[in-house]
């Protein structure tokens, strides 16, 4: 069966505007449509770098105990997060797990390593 949801936790979180942190969250499989429709959004067409911004945050279902995740609550991550979840968007849309194979740099054995604990 498909995984099209992935946890993922937060290196540092989202903290909201009554003081709340907010770290765990889920993030689904990205649409051609969720990779399309950004493009016809003004703020995209005046700026490429908010893609990302608007991206996520039609990907992103779940974040703590928010109840809608828009272009501000993405705004409003740190960047070492924004960073954490650029990444787990390429990897889960590009390789449809969040799962990457790494080795050891001591005994050389081969494993994955799941990219959603990182930021635990």
């Amino acid at each position: 069966m498909l995984q099209t949801e992935f946890l993922f936790t937060l290196p540092l979180g989202y903290v909201d505007t009554e003081g709340n942190m907010h770290k765990e969250g889920v993030m689904r499989l990205a649409t051609a449509l969720d990779e399309i429709a950004p493009l016809k959004d003004s703020r995209v067409r005046s700026n490429q770098g908010y893609l990302l911004i608007i991206l996520l945050s039609r990907v992103i279902t779940k974040l703590g105990t928010l109840e809608y995740i828009n272009p501000k609550v993405i705004e409003g991550l740190y960047a070492a997060d924004l960073a954490y979840l650029q990444d787990l968007y390429c990897c889960i849309n590009q390789n449809g797990h969040n799962r990457v194979r790494t080795q050891c740099p001591h005994c050389e054995q081969e494993f994955e390593l799941e990219l959603s604990s990182m930021g635990e």
